[in-house]
């Protein structure tokens, strides 16, 4: 680990830096919000040997890090604009390994037009920990919620589910994954910035902890029970592949990043013609009833009972 902590802001992170970010050389940024826009935050942290393999490249490490906080803007409906950076760094790390860190980050601005805004970085003799934290702006009151379902909307989810679950299953030699579509799911998440939910949502949220037990949240909050039809989940060719055995790892693995939420049947047409405009597959996978909680039905309407839920943070 060469030169110090301005060296490495220097040379790592201050090409990143835009508008508001004051060259990263102040204790703090400066963010305008237009008029008539409200500002929406989220952070998320990721952990080594937690969220992510040791040996995960360095630049998947820091595109799925900025990537699971553009899902959250998404699930919003909000523009994500800038982000702050926050590196606990152990020796092991290395400038070479930074580089290609920054790298992942700089493809990423340009992809979704979004910059460093500034952060914090410290060492630590435990493992690499990384925090990012993002902005984004919504007209206002438009934001989506996980409030707002009701009896008789309709369940909807993009892309597809399970994929990311299996790909972390396939690293670890539970599974072939012979095109490596699995593993690239895993490691690079598709976060569904552009898709227009706040023009038609109820509720909504993204699944990163499991498409049950996140139904489960938005369940909660809504005050209604979800039920899904276990044979229109959307589910990748790689997925199917993988077998029957592997079904309900795909409805509980997590780390999926796709948006969930609920709809009137009204806005159905809206929703079909959003994801043919956008490129973004779209399911209704189900229906908000009045009760609480989720069940997950299979074609003669029983329930399939499952051993887990989804991922636990605790």
């Amino acid at each position: 680990m060469s030169g110090g902590e301005f060296d490495f802001i220097e040379r790592f992170f201050k090409p990143l830096a835009g508008e508001g970010a004051l060259g990263l050389s102040n204790d703090a940024a400066l963010y305008d919000v237009p008029s008539g826009r409200q500002l929406i935050l989220s952070t998320d942290t990721l952990v080594e040997a937690v969220h992510f393999l040791p040996d995960d490249p360095a630049e998947t490490i820091s595109r799925k890090l900025l990537r699971v906080s553009l899902s959250d803007c998404a699930a919003m409906g909000a523009v994500p604009k800038a982000y702050l950076l926050n590196i606990s760094r152990p020796a092991s790390f290395d400038d070479l390994w930074f580089a290609s860190f920054s790298t992942g980050l700089a493809l990423d601005q340009a992809r979704y037009g979004v910059h460093l805004l500034g952060g914090d970085t410290t060492s630590t003799r435990g493992p690499l920990v990384l925090g990012l934290t993002i902005l984004g702006e919504v007209a206002h009151g438009r934001s989506v919620s996980r409030a707002g379902a009701v009896a008789g909307d309709d369940l909807w989810v993009t892309g597809t589910i399970g994929d990311a679950a299996l790909g972390l299953q396939a690293l670890l030699g539970e599974l072939p994954d012979p095109d490596q579509f699995l593993t690239g799911r895993y490691r690079l998440p598709q976060p569904r910035v552009g898709f227009p939910l706040e023009d038609f949502a109820s509720s909504g949220m993204d699944v990163s902890d499991g498409l049950i037990q996140d139904a489960g949240h938005l369940a909660h909050e809504s005050g209604v029970a979800l039920e899904i039809d276990a044979e229109t989940v959307p589910l990748s060719a790689q997925a199917r592949a993988a077998g029957a055995a592997w079904f309900e790892t795909c409805l509980t693995g997590g780390d999926d990043y796709e948006l969930l939420f609920t709809a009137s049947p009204s806005q159905a047409g809206l929703i079909e013609e959003a994801g043919k405009a956008s490129g973004i597959p779209v399911t209704r996978i189900g229906r908000v009833t009045p009760g609480r909680g989720v069940r997950l039905l299979d074609s003669a309407y029983r329930e399939v009972k499952l051993s887990r839920q989804g991922w636990q943070h605790f």
